[in-house]
């Protein structure tokens, strides 16, 4: 069973992604990883290059500055890398989202376990979202809980919308569940550096005139903004233990200080009562 990574990632270190620990933490299971890296005003590729790793295989990329709409540019970074892969299998992760060493056993079994059987289109993740800090997780249904980030290549898989997920030809995937999360950091900067991210990111989703009334000016993100938070007490994959350390700005969570609608809370407090999260989206078919 072959296995191929791949992933997409510009200006990495300007906006401050864990796009070497990212990569470095899927390593172990991989024969390959394809990295499309964008034009980037920082020394993204060169970090990445002083891995001196010799799976990772580097595609040089110019992002198209002009796709505004539903962030079509990262679905066409996805799949320009993805059209690269050799493997039976192929884990895609973005920039911000690591594994934790102590899941790597349970993926590999997965992947061995339905490599023959295909049915099985793809692999689900469930997600930890951390936000402000790496100390609180996002649990309010603002948060997606699972996400496809193995797909089996050859089947006309393709990345879909923004990049969130994968379909084929329009149609939903079939997937397993793995018992395995995938810890996404992208919410966890300084404020200023978050901002910064938001004044360039949104801009691949939406005009002028919405970035002027909705990002604005302000030089540091107000994290009041992230919805219900619980506190994380498990543990970080080990490949984040310099990033965390780190970490140079406070942040603090008051729950009664939390700008969140009538009725997100009130889904949220039935989520929390049940389980159960009405209407959630599903970009997958669970099998």
């Amino acid at each position: 069973m072959k296995i191929s990574g791949f992933s997409f990632v510009r200006n990495g270190v300007l906006f401050d992604y864990p796009f070497l620990e990212s990569i470095q933490s899927i390593l172990p299971l991989c024969d390959e990883f394809i990295l499309c890296v964008g034009a980037s005003n920082d020394d993204t590729l060169a970090r990445i290059r002083n891995l001196h790793e010799s799976k990772i295989k580097i595609i040089e990329t110019v992002w198209d500055d002009t796709l505004r709409v539903g962030g079509k540019v990262l679905a066409d970074q996805t799949n320009i890398a993805l059209a690269h892969v050799t493997g039976d299998w192929s884990f895609y992760l973005q920039a911000d989202e690591v594994v934790h060493q102590d899941d790597l056993p349970n993926i590999r079994r997965a992947m061995s376990e339905h490599v023959s059987n295909n049915n099985v289109e793809g692999l689900l993740f469930s997600y930890k979202h951390f936000y402000g800090t790496y100390s609180y997780i996002g649990s309010s249904r603002r948060w997606y809980r699972r996400e496809i980030r193995i797909v089996r290549p050859g089947i006309g898989v393709t990345s879909w919308s923004d990049a969130q997920g994968f379909r084929i030809e329009g149609r939903k995937m079939r997937v397993k569940l793995v018992d395995a999360s995938i810890y996404h950091y992208g919410w966890v900067k300084s404020p200023r550096k978050q901002q910064d991210k938001q004044k360039s990111f949104n801009r691949f989703w939406h005009d002028d005139r919405w970035m002027d009334r909705n990002v604005g000016n302000a030089s540091e993100y107000d994290y009041s903004a992230g919805g219900r938070l619980e506190q994380f007490t498990g543990t970080h994959p080990a490949v984040m233990t310099n990033r965390i350390a780190s970490q140079d700005w406070e942040f603090s969570y008051d729950p009664s200080k939390v700008r969140q609608p009538l009725k997100e809370r009130a889904l949220d407090w039935f989520e929390s009562a049940t389980g159960i999260r009405p209407g959630e989206y599903r970009n997958y078919v669970l099998i």
